[in-house]
């Protein structure tokens, strides 16, 4: 037939056209190898995803326009997630790390201990912390060494806790351990107090399963709640302490109604981060907002705006992902295929595309087109912290 090209001729392709070809058949490989991936995404594929997600029904209240780096909204209690944005980002987490801090050694001392402090207990404060104003040669009660942690985010007090519990190497072990108990996969350990150190990382989805770990405590409910107190000077002499939680103690922005806690935290480096829980009508929101890109008081707004925001969307704001429960308090399974998966494969559960919004099943060929063009998902990319200033 005219215009046929004879079967032992070559097919005549532009170069362009066979580097297509070549790059959709690389994607199409690699589809399913993405699929996997964020199958097997600790809290749901969509928060493996990057951006915005989010799933609205109809007369939602439309999110708040913020510029974090990574945010995370969930409900307490049923461990939903209604919202997210790059939930498993590697970041730097500041203070915001004192909450598995506390979530590892606050249930291993009285309250009413007390420890006289030596030098050897300060030796190893990184230059620049944040300080309680702890004295070697006074004596301090647990309880109020946990205060100087909690409402000063005192890297002395988190160092004298950590040489009691055993020392700082130890501690930190110890820490690991606990996160990878919570399954905060995203969380690399360097040191307790937070302070930027090469390699320390976590993510908004890990600090809120800190936070929600922590609020079963009523230790440290109470603690992260507390909005001053009178602390030791010397001798018999006291100063007053007052929360560095601004949205809890109103310094510099309103305080926000129902505020349970929980903790702040700032370096040059790691900007701001903050996790703030509070509470309306019986309904217990979580919020963690990591690295605004402006402005001192940004890390706050945005937290109060994503609350807000929770508590009007009520049930008109379905689940993306969920908070997952810890391995130790998971019941035994029998051993299958299936055992120690972390997430409902794509296209079930809380944290598939299915039921609304931008999932998996969605973007068949709009993955596929994503990855051709080179966007291939990174789930875990670890960032590298440097430079050195509070915590």
């Amino acid at each position: 037939m005219p215009g046929t090209i004879p079967p032992s001729q070559p097919t005549p392709f532009s170069r362009r056209a066979a580097l297509g070809l070549g790059a959709g058949a690389t994607a199409a490989l690699a589809l399913p190898a993405q699929r996997a991936a964020a199958a097997t995404a600790v809290g749901g594929a969509r928060l493996a995803a990057p951006g915005t997600q989010v799933r609205l029904a109809a007369g939602a209240p439309k999110l708040p326009k913020l510029n974090a780096r990574s945010w995370i909204i969930a409900d307490n209690d049923s461990g939903e997630v209604l919202a997210s944005y790059n939930a498993h980002k590697q970041l730097a987490p500041a203070s915001t790390l004192k909450m598995l801090f506390a979530d590892t050694v606050l249930p291993k001392f009285d309250k009413n201990d007390r420890h006289k402090v030596t030098a050897e207990d300060l030796a190893d404060i990184p230059f620049g912390s944040s300080l309680v104003g702890i004295q070697a040669g006074t004596t301090y009660s647990v309880h109020q060494l946990w205060q100087g942690v909690f409402l000063r985010s005192g890297n002395d007090a988190v160092h004298v806790l950590s040489h009691m519990n055993g020392g700082v190497p130890a501690t930190v072990a110890q820490m690991q351990a606990r996160a990878k108990d919570l399954q905060a996969d995203d969380t690399h350990v360097v040191s307790p107090d937070g302070f930027d150190h090469k390699g320390q990382v976590s993510s908004a989805y890990d600090l809120t399963l800190f936070a929600r770990a922590g609020l079963k405590s009523a230790d440290f409910r109470g603690y992260c709640a507390t909005r001053t107190a009178d602390f030791p000077a010397g001798g018999k002499k006291t100063f007053q302490i007052q929360n560095t939680d601004r949205l809890l103690t109103g310094q510099g922005v309103t305080p926000y109604e129902g505020l349970i806690g929980v903790k702040n935290g700032y370096t040059s480096h790691a900007g701001n981060t903050f996790t703030g829980a509070a509470t309306r009508d019986g309904r217990t929101l979580l919020v963690t907002v990591m690295h605004p890109k402006s402005g001192y008081e940004a890390v706050y707004q945005e937290t109060a705006a994503l609350l807000d925001w929770g508590f009007k969307a009520g049930d008109k704001a379905g689940a993306v992902g969920e908070l997952v429960v810890p391995l130790s308090e998971q019941p035994k399974r029998s051993a299958s295929p299936a055992a120690g998966a972390k997430a409902s494969p794509a296209g079930s559960g809380p944290g598939s595309g299915a039921g609304g919004g931008l999932g998996w099943e969605l973007g068949g060929s709009v993955a596929l087109a994503a990855i051709a063009g080179g966007g291939l998902l990174k789930l875990r990319r670890r960032s590298r912290p440097s430079g050195r200033r509070r915590a």
